[in-house]
């Protein structure tokens, strides 16, 4: 890996080169922002925006999928389309806001017991980290969960809680193993502080492993909170979450099949998309190591 002190980011067009002959990671950099879009314009797109709120119409329930509804209505009469692209809104939201609050912690965490390794520090910070990491992440959101109060909230901060470990595992190795490389030393014979080591010398070769694990935890993390979600400690009807969904129609299956498949569908188009520009992300920056 050659350093990259200098700078934090590789050149965007030679990126981008490399990025756009993998067509699949440009499919799934398109999947992503179209569902970004859907969900920050849903109230303009949605067929039916007030189907998102509390909305019943039995006159219209569980109707298979037409020109008036092309995903059809679920048992309260509520356009099921509709209800997708706002429960695009959810599931980015969860994705955002964990991974803004576990990506900082868990990358400077990781950084100092890297660079301090063997010492206490490293013991404590690692050791703990090995805790969180022995226990699998859906029966720890689960267990979180369970003893308060279901919530979209509550299910963000479950998988907070659960998934910093990750990100501290990852620069963690990759720190450590740069720790006796010869820019890093060179940097400590010239006087550098601890600090600038860290942050202005380790830090920017860890910056493509910690952007493509972000990039596939998106999908992760919107799998955890539909899954919490399925057994109601997600979100709370009458939210249009696609876990949500995916649940209350499964009690219908398989006569009314469309009020679960479609949701089942979205989730999946969301997490393939995310999974896609994953690849094309560590490709982009697998080249720059080269």
């Amino acid at each position: 890996m050659k350093p990259t002190s200098s700078r934090w980011f590789p050149d965007y067009r030679k990126s981008w080169y490399k990025f756009s002959k993998n067509y699949l990671s440009v499919a799934g950099l398109a999947v992503v922002i179209l569902v970004a879009a859907l969900a920050i314009f849903a109230p303009y797109v949605a067929p039916y925006p007030g189907h998102a709120e509390f909305y019943v119409n039995y006159e219209e329930a569980v109707e298979p999928p037409d020109w008036a509804h092309l995903f059809g209505t679920d048992q309260f009469g509520r356009d099921v389309l509709s209800r997708i692209i706002f429960g695009f809104r959810y599931s980015l939201m969860m994705a955002v806001v964990v991974l803004s609050l576990v990506v900082l912690p868990g990358v400077v965490l990781g950084l100092v017991a890297g660079y301090y390794r063997g010492g206490k520090v490293d013991m404590v910070v690692m050791r703990t980290a090995d805790i969180f990491l022995a226990v699998p992440p859906l029966v720890l959101a689960l267990s979180i969960c369970s003893v308060l109060t279901p919530s979209v909230f509550n299910a963000m901060m479950a998988v907070s809680l659960m998934w910093w470990p990750w990100y501290t595992r990852l620069v963690y190795s990759i720190s450590s193993s740069l720790r006796n490389e010869a820019f890093v030393q060179a940097a400590e014979i010239a006087g550098a502080s601890p600090f600038h080591i860290a942050f202005r010398e380790i830090l920017p070769n860890c910056l493509g492993p910690i952007l493509t694990k972000m990039t596939l935890d998106a999908g992760w993390v919107i799998l955890i909170g539909a899954s919490l979600s399925f057994v109601g400690l997600g979100a709370q009807p009458p939210t249009p979450d696609l876990g949500t969904m995916v649940s209350d129609g499964a009690k219908f299956l398989p006569e009314v099949w469309w009020v679960s498949m479609f949701p089942a569908l979205a989730i999946v188009l969301v997490i393939l998309g995310f999974n896609l520009l994953g690849d094309g992300v560590r490709d982009m920056f697998a080249a720059e190591a080269v």
